[in-house]
């Protein structure tokens, strides 16, 4: 039951609102949990009540998550509630979950010179290091999610033109600009290294691992850490959204204007891409309090 409901319900976040199968794998973490905890009390769905509601959040308090993973699982469980009363017609008191007040978190960005280390890190001489270096050029040329990047289609690539279709959150579609880097090493990649790798069954995708297969996620996530200590920047702190942190605040550090980096990053609200304004203000304070001889 539990499972045939949860199978159910992540079937409807696929087809009904389109999520990645990152964001899938993370609701049905969540869900799971919620569905333990609430067969575990020995109910069912139709006695979903404030008193119940009341008592996970505190479950979720007790077992000592921080505000972040709290106010996560809060949104997993609002949609799950959403999609109750959509499909199964189960009405559930939804509105009454309210997740922590959260402080805002500022974006970890890289400098333009630990970009420029980590960018040179790979040894272009060798097939992979090629491979390697446009995927890095072109992750910070246009601000991709990791996703967005592995993904990637050869169909998506218009490199007379000097841009990329991204195919994003919500299977949104945008058009991002190649600087003459990442189109560099993208053409040299392509007609050196891509013919060696391609198969029949990866003969779409445009970054492919050593097998010939479309290159994942988890791999280039260690791809990408492995540059880093060669770079010796902190593993920690180099990650593919930091990359697309570091694209969007060099780009508004260069006079670029917010709407046009939030159509970049495929932002659906001006107000998610208004955090590096807040980046930008703490820069410039910086910058004050170090050279101003009344700081």
């Amino acid at each position: 039951m539990k499972e045939d409901l949860l199978r159910s319900y992540l079937s409807y976040l696929s087809t009904k609102r389109e999520y990645s199968l990152h964001t899938l794998y993370a609701y049905a973490r969540d869900i799971k949990d919620f569905l333990e905890y609430f067969w575990g009390l020995g109910l069912e769905l139709s006695e979903i009540d404030p008193k119940v509601i009341k008592g996970y959040l505190g479950y979720l308090f007790s077992r000592g998550y921080n505000p972040y993973t709290q106010a996560r699982k809060i949104s997993s469980l609002k949609s799950f509630f959403i999609y109750l009363l959509e499909e199964l017609k189960i009405e559930v008191p939804y509105l009454l979950l309210e997740g922590p007040k959260l402080p805002q978190r500022l974006p970890k960005v890289l400098t333009l010179e630990e970009i420029e280390r980590l960018l040179q890190a790979p040894e272009v001489n060798t097939p992979l290091g090629l491979r390697d270096r446009c995927m890095l050029e072109v992750l910070y040329a246009t601000g991709m999610r990791v996703f967005e990047l592995v993904n990637l289609k050869l169909g998506a690539l218009n490199l007379e033109l000097g841009l990329v279709r991204v195919l994003g959150k919500g299977s949104k579609v945008r058009l991002v600009p190649l600087g003459e880097p990442a189109l560099k090493y993208l053409s040299q990649y392509l007609e050196e290294v891509r013919p060696r790798l391609v198969t029949k069954r990866s003969k779409e995708y445009v970054f492919l691992n050593r097998l010939g297969g479309p290159l994942t996620r988890q791999r280039f996530w260690q791809i990408l850490k492995e540059y880093a200590e060669k770079a010796n920047l902190p593993k920690e702190k180099v990650t593919p959204h930091v990359i697309r942190h570091s694209f969007a605040t060099h780009l508004l550090e260069g006079g670029a204007d917010l709407r046009s980096i939030q159509l970049l990053l495929g932002h659906s609200s001006l107000r998610t891409t208004q955090i590096y304004t807040h980046l930008d203000w703490q820069s410039l304070k910086e910058t004050y309090d170090k050279h101003h001889p009344r700081a």
